[in-house]
């Protein structure tokens, strides 16, 4: 979870950590009287009052708001007891009975045997759902269609009407008026957003194709409050994502949890017992109960209720998350979804109900509860014209889909809205008229969201923003300490024109530095102009200093944390450059970019640009024969392809929030020969170009990203990446390993840990990057350690890199060649100049291995790395990196 997650997630938490006061609830646990065993699913309810339904998790736990009357357990195969109760918060357990009755088709097989799966009923009953699964498989189909409507609320959870007694909030009376029960749970909560969606589903199975056609939308609620506010929907519609239990592994919180049924692993994963034998809406069915045989795995406990019918078909599943489960910030789940057969035979899910409690950490009280209810219907298989598989991308969204009336939404709810997701309007009215509220509000937005708008009135929003705020201040060795502001406009002054500016001071090197950008978007956007998809023009200036080694860091370099390095970085360069990118990408994934670009650099701090037909630098050395700029104009063209991903929109970048999809990238620059010079002279001095200082050169690289899930044992990232510099060229223009000088490390990055700056120049490599976050897979299983829900981690980076000959600078046969430089050193106490780059053994690659953990507290994320070759003096052989990390 990238930080702009956390933090949105947090200031969620703490805007209503105030509403923690303990509800006037009634509590328990059902058990059986004969084993003790909890009791999940039994109905309670008030006698005269069966709307206030709620059903014990799979603990036996439950709660109820309080309320004077007789309180009813029931449950199918069991005696049904009535209890009295005061209309006051208190605890009741129930021991229920068993009725007697004989169960033919069938042997309950009691959980307190030792489980085996040899001669065990339960597991023969389920080899035969799972063989029975196919015959309901619609992508058998040549062609279906069906709708599909979905509604996401998101509360605050076990809210209390006595914290409406506080003096604080007795000026906020509208508050109360918003709270209301929720009937799957019995607590008390406060809606603060809803999210409506109809769409219809399109499938062909040759050649295959599967598209969504969003007809209707419409959200409301405290994401208004936030800008990119659609970080909120996005982010829960990729957590709490649709869940087929037919296929083998369902992807749930952003990991793939296995199925029940799965074909492949069901069996060996899960432990099943036959529980009883019951009627669900007029049906005899069998009920099985399962949970993972290690409950610290990501997997699902509940009940299957297969009908008694011969067919070995769903008719109802209840899924749930074990209690002593590895997953984060996730305190209780219940999904129950209901079968029914179509008339074709295939046996579906028409209803499907989410419901999830979260809880970021014990000491913060106040919860989150988030509701998904989906429902199908329509269901067709007659052919489907060609024309309706040519829309661009897998989603399309129709152009009156946020547009609907009240009469549209009305034809499609299954069931009509509750009071407080009805009124969510005016809540957010009233809540934005608070006194004091909007000044909250746009601190709160300016941490959460790195940059600080320039409107408080949601009536008026901002039109442009300054940050980011982490880059105000900074250090390095060049610059000393200095100061940064930076500034870019928003879709609220023009949703197709964009401007973007920098400032920045350094007090060490006492010059002043900036940018300008202004893009021109294609498509209207929301807010910024890099909304998905991309389709948009820029052109940019810029007049800065950095290390080489900076551009491989996908956060801003200018991030103040950033200037925690484990390795001193004196050789930096000053650059002037002027840029125009062309970037469109399409809905299938493919992005192109096509970039012409203009610029001067300068040698700073210890960094020298000495030719080879000059004399190595010694101390005392005639520093006037360096060449002080390096100037070169090239245009690149690029192609990326990454199916399937989706993203969040920050205020400073782009987000991939679903790493599953595989990415394919591949670039060629080059040099445009008439326009690149090397000449001695003062910092953006004249401009001459000369003869024998120009030169070609032509650079492709190539990378391949994948991930791999291995079951219970988590996932392996794998990164392949090489590139070729084909030509003869000074070393600025030659390849050097993306490499992180930072403590704070960013886990997309894909680089390397120990390697200094600019420490390998190669004109050919290739790298491979390996990293396995086993999710706890050995921890989980030592005792008291599990306890921790620490999660392990181990990588392997390696490089491959090799130096031709044309740009070897070590070679006598180039000495005199005023095209090549040396390479970048630095002077010893003895006045030597020691080269601080050096060439590879083409036969031996550089090796760093990496053991972590993670889901430290939740939240951190500590790596210990060791160089295995490549040993030099002063060569740091091991180091400690770090990042913040949250993740269910």
């Amino acid at each position: 979870m990238q930080p702009c997650k956390r933090g949105l997630l947090l200031a969620l938490w703490l805007m209503m950590a105030v509403l923690k006061a303990s509800a006037q609830l009634i509590t328990g646990t059902v058990t059986d009287t004969e084993f003790g065993d909890p009791l999940p699913g039994v109905h309670i309810f008030f006698a005269d009052d069966k709307n206030t339904l709620v059903t014990s998790d799979i603990n036996g736990n439950y709660r109820i708001a309080a309320r004077k009357g007789d309180l009813v357990f029931s449950m199918v195969g069991f005696d049904t007891k009535i209890v009295p109760v005061l209309g006051r918060a208190q605890k009741v357990d129930i021991r229920m009975v068993e009725t007697a009755s004989a169960l033919n088709e069938v042997e309950v097989v009691k959980k307190k045997q030792k489980y085996s799966r040899k001669n065990n009923p339960a597991v023969e009953m389920m080899r035969k759902v799972i063989a029975a699964k196919k015959s309901s498989d619609l992508y058998q189909r040549d062609y279906f269609t069906y709708n599909k409507y979905e509604k996401m609320t998101m509360a605050f959870n076990e809210v209390t009407p006595k914290v409406f007694e506080d003096d604080h909030f007795k000026r906020f009376p509208f508050l109360k008026e918003h709270v209301e029960v929720c009937p799957e749970t019995g607590k008390l909560i406060l809606p603060l957003t809803v999210e409506e969606k109809v769409s219809r589903q399109i499938y062909r199975r040759d050649p295959k194709s599967e598209k969504t056609i969003v007809v209707g939308q419409r959200s409301e609620g405290v994401t208004e409050i936030i800008n990119t506010g659609d970080i909120v929907n996005n982010l829960l519609t990729d957590c709490f994502t649709d869940v087929d239990i037919y296929k083998d592994e369902v992807r749930l919180l952003q990991f793939p949890f296995i199925s029940p049924i799965s074909t492949s692993s069901a069996i060996r994963f899960y432990r099943y017992f036959i529980a009883d034998t019951l009627v669900v809406d007029h049906q005899k069915c069998f009920k099985l109960d399962f949970t993972p045989n290690n409950q610290q795995d990501f997997g699902f406990s509940g009940s299957l209720y297969v009908l008694a019918d011969s067919t070995w078909r769903l008719k109802r599943v209840n899924l749930n998350i074990p209690p002593r489960s590895d997953i984060n910030f996730v305190e209780h789940m219940d999904i129950i979804q209901d079968f029914e057969p179509l008339q074709s035979g295939e046996q579906v899910v028409r209803n499907n109900k989410m419901i999830i409690q979260l809880q970021l950490y014990s000491f913060i009280q106040q919860k989150l509860q988030v509701e998904r209810t989906v429902q199908y219907t329509s269901y067709d298989f007659t052919e489907i014209p060609e024309r309706a598989f040519k829309i661009r991308g897998d989603v399309k969204v129709e152009s009156s889909a946020k547009m609907r009336d009240v009469g549209f939404w009305e034809e499609y709810r299954p069931e009509p809205l509750t009071t407080g997701e009805s009124q969510m309007d005016l809540f957010m009215k009233r809540l934005q008229n608070i006194r004091g509220m909007k000044y909250f509000v746009w601190i709160g937005k300016a941490f959460i969201e790195n940059f600080v708008e320039t409107s408080i009135n949601p009536e008026h929003p901002s039109k442009v923003d300054f940050g980011p705020v982490n880059t105000f201040v900074g250090t390095n060795s060049v610059e000393g300490f200095r100061l940064r502001v930076s500034a870019q406009t928003t879709a609220n002054l023009n949703k197709h024109w964009f401007a973007k500016g920098t400032v920045k001071y350094g007090f060490g090197d006492q010059r002043w530095k900036g940018a300008a950008e202004l893009t021109y978007s294609f498509n209207e956007k929301s807010y910024m102009p890099r909304e998905y998809p991309v389709r948009s023009i820029t052109v940019a200036y810029q007049n800065d200093v950095t290390a080489p080694s900076d551009k491989f860091l996908s956060t801003d370099r200018d991030n103040v944390f950033m200037a925690l390095k484990w390795s001193p970085v004196k050789h930096m360069n000053y650059y002037e450059r002027f840029n125009v990118l062309y970037d469109w990408e399409w809905e299938n994934g493919m992005r192109l970019n096509l970039q012409a670009r203009r610029e001067w650099d300068e040698a700073t701090g210890s960094l020298i640009y000495r030719p080879l037909n000059e004399t190595m630098p010694t101390a005392g050395y005639d520093a006037s024969s360096n060449v002080r700029r390096i100037g070169f104009a090239e245009a690149t063209v690029s192609l990326k392809y990454q199916p399937g991903a989706t993203y969040i929109n920050t205020k400073q970048r782009r987000l991939t929030t679903n790493f599953d999809s595989p990415i394919m990238f591949v670039s060629h620059t080059v040099g445009m020969g008439g326009l690149s010079d090397i000449e001695a002279g003062g910092y953006l001095g004249s401009r001459r170009f000369t003869d024998d200082s120009r030169f070609l050169y032509n650079f492709t690289e190539m990378s391949i990203y994948k991930r791999f899930w291995m079951k219970t044992w988590g996932k392996i990232d794998c990164t392949m990446k090489g590139g070729v510099q084909w030509n003869r060229v000074p070393y600025p223009y030659l390849c050097m390993p993306p490499t992180n000088l930072s403590y704070i490390m960013r886990l997309d990055d894909k680089t390397f840990s120990l390697i200094r700056n600019m420490e390998f120049l190669n004109d050919r490599y290739a790298a491979l990057m390996l990293a396995w976050d086993m999710n706890g897979k050995l921890l989980n299983r030592i005792p008291l350690i599990k306890r921790l829900k620490w999660r392990e981690f181990i990588g392997c980076n390696m490089l491959w890199g090799m130096l031709t000959d044309k740009n070897n600078p070590f070679l006598e046969r180039n000495m005199g060649d005023g095209r090549l430089f040396y390479f970048p050193g630095q002077f010893n106490k003895s006045g030597q100049y020691e080269y601080i780059s050096r060439v590879m053994d083409r036969k031996k690659p550089y090796v760093e291995l990496i053991v972590g953990l993670h889901n430290i507290f939740k939240i951190l994320h500590i790596e210990y790395v060791h160089r295995m070759n490549y040993i030099y003096p002063g060569t740091q052989r091991w180091g400690i990196r770090g990042t913040f990390k949250a993740s269910f």
